[in-house]
């Protein structure tokens, strides 16, 4: 569904896309990962556009020395994905059961509500510059496709994002500095990208239909919000609660993906601000803001519309614990 961001006016035009919302939250082992090259881009069959992703990359690279190209996991936007869950862990390709926009939803054995899968395969920095971050990103679109073929040309790197509540209510909210490749100057949320490496992967070899290694990316993207929230927010981890997904938010410059995760902290404002300069990529931010919870939909406007997205779903999030 498309939703207009956050504190904008109703009749203005969206800044972002939920996906999916999960505003109960879901726990590590209500999400399930089908890694695999099915999931990966396609090149586009104009040779020219497809040449322009390595002279956009050699012209950012000449104007911010910082930036450096890493595999990211892809979410697959571009085919239809079947799935089942047969048993904990275990995920098999069936025929009865469709992905739309690179998820499934999937029955829970917890009871609470629904499991997700995520169709993910693997790109890296430069092609999703090359792509999503391009002058001529729409170029890339199939624009007379469905969603499902729409962004099978895009590199589509699943971004990460925290909504970080600290022990006084507050929100944490980082100002990006100018060494950033996206949206330098604006507010977002701690986060970036769970990292292949982490786990291993440099390449789909000996990797297709390894059920293991899908449950290392899925147990990734929880250790790898908690490792963002640190590097960026100098947040010792004892201080960090465990991650809920609450779903994922599309923004709709750059068709860009985000899977955003509630994470409590234990600490007041003032605590975490005595952490923030010992932060490891500090670099990438100029200052960091604590905003009260029952303030953020009116902090939104400075935000990418990705960024937007996540907080939207903090607010459900809310509310649904409003009405238990």
């Amino acid at each position: 569904m498309t939703e207009t961001g956050i504190g904008s006016m109703p009749d203005a035009d969206p800044l972002f896309e939920i996906l999916v919302a999960f505003p109960a939250g879901l726990s590590a082992s209500q999400v399930h990962v089908d890694f695999g090259s099915s999931h990966d881009r396609q090149p586009h069959p104009d040779r020219n556009l497809e040449g322009k992703i390595d002279e956009i990359w050699i012209d950012r690279l000449q104007r911010n020395p910082y930036l450096f190209n890493a595999s990211k996991f892809r979410v697959q936007s571009g085919h239809i994905c079947f799935l089942s869950l047969i048993q904990r862990n275990v995920i098999t390709r069936t025929n009865d059961m469709e992905s739309y926009g690179g998820y499934n939803y999937l029955p829970s054995e917890e009871g609470g509500g629904d499991d997700v899968c995520l169709c993910l395969g693997l790109t890296d920095y430069k092609t999703f510059v090359g792509t999503n971050l391009s002058p001529h990103w729409e170029n890339f679109l199939n624009p007379l496709k469905d969603d499902i073929e729409r962004y099978i040309h895009m590199s589509n790197p699943l971004g990460n994002g925290a909504i970080v509540e600290t022990e006084d209510n507050c929100i944490l909210v980082l100002k990006r500095s100018r060494n950033v490749g996206e949206f330098p100057g604006h507010f977002v949320f701690p986060g970036g990208h769970s990292e292949p490496q982490e786990i291993g992967i440099l390449s789909h070899d000996l990797y297709e239909d390894n059920i293991e290694l899908n449950r290392k990316i899925a147990d990734e993207m929880y250790t790898g919000i908690i490792r963002e929230i640190v590097e960026e927010t100098g947040i010792p981890t004892d201080f960090l609660g465990t991650p809920l997904f609450i779903g994922l938010s599309r923004r709709i410059l750059n068709a860009r993906p985000t899977a955003f995760f509630f994470v409590r902290c234990s600490l007041t404002s003032a605590e975490v601000f005595r952490f923030y300069s010992q932060a490891q990529h500090k670099f990438e931010s100029t200052e960091l803001n604590s905003i009260p919870r029952e303030n953020l939909a009116g902090a939104t406007a400075n935000m990418p519309g990705c960024h937007q997205g996540g907080a939207f779903l903090y607010a459900l999030m809310s509310k649904s614990k409003t009405k238990q």
